[in-house]
């Protein structure tokens, strides 16, 4: 391998987590609100004494590559209206949506989310993954941490659970239309314990029984589970 393969740069990723991006690209639109703005007076808005210092130029582009900052022309920049939006945002639904849509601006933030659709695994799972992408050690453990750090900010996968669930209950509402609301229902359903799983179990009539299931569940659970189903089930033939 000659010199030039071994310093092959690693993919493009930021270098800071979006929370501290976006708390810097805030202290900006303070300053200088969203006109275009040099970007030496951006980088003195930033901490630093100079635009040319690296550090400067990282941080730059890492508000750049969350799409919290935009070049408006040659040699200046702006802080984008979504930072406006969220600035003043009258909801935190909409906060929400602009923190995950920041999220999966960077294309390698994006390909990752895209891999693990319900939750991260290991940081040893995740680091092999970065590398297998041309991220070299190194990189892919600053990666790493910004990566889980930007991910945990935004609530990923706790916002994308709750938008499914109420996809699921608005088909569920659809499908049965005697049922009550999915609003009125939560208000009804057993409260969530640690360490146990939740099945919805469909009953007639619209009703709906949940069954809860720890973890982890044995064989013997299962046989015993049916056992006392059955027992339910002749007791309930003997009282007809």
């Amino acid at each position: 391998m000659n010199d030039a393969a071994a310093r092959k740069k690693s993919p493009r990723a930021p270098s800071m987590a979006l929370d501290e991006a976006l708390e810097r690209a805030i202290g900006v639109y303070e300053k200088e609100r969203r006109h275009a703005t040099p970007t030496e007076v951006v980088a003195n808005d930033l901490g630093y004494k100079s635009a040319n210092n690296g550090s400067a130029m990282s941080a730059i582009a890492a508000l750049r590559s969350f799409g919290l900052l935009e070049k408006v022309q040659e040699g200046k920049l702006a802080i984008s209206k979504e930072v406006e939006m969220y600035r003043f945002a009258p909801s935190e639904d909409l906060r929400n949506q602009l923190r995950i849509k920041w999220l999966r601006n960077p294309g390698i933030f994006a390909q990752m989310l895209d891999s693990y659709s319900t939750a991260l695994p290991s940081d040893a799972n995740l680091r092999f993954d970065l590398i297998q992408r041309g991220f070299s050690p190194a990189s892919a453990e600053s990666t790493l941490a910004v990566f889980k750090k930007s991910v945990e900010f935004a609530r990923y996968f706790e916002q994308r659970n709750t938008v499914e669930q109420k996809e699921i209950e608005s088909v569920e509402d659809d499908l049965n239309p005697l049922a009550p609301p999915a609003a009125e229902r939560q208000s009804t359903q057993p409260q969530e314990v640690s360490g146990f799983d939740r099945i919805p179990v469909r009953l007639g009539g619209g009703r709906r029984a949940w069954l809860e299931i720890p973890t982890p569940f044995y064989e013997a659970d299962k046989e015993r589970l049916i056992a006392q189903i059955k027992l339910i089930l002749t007791e309930d033939e003997e009282n007809e």
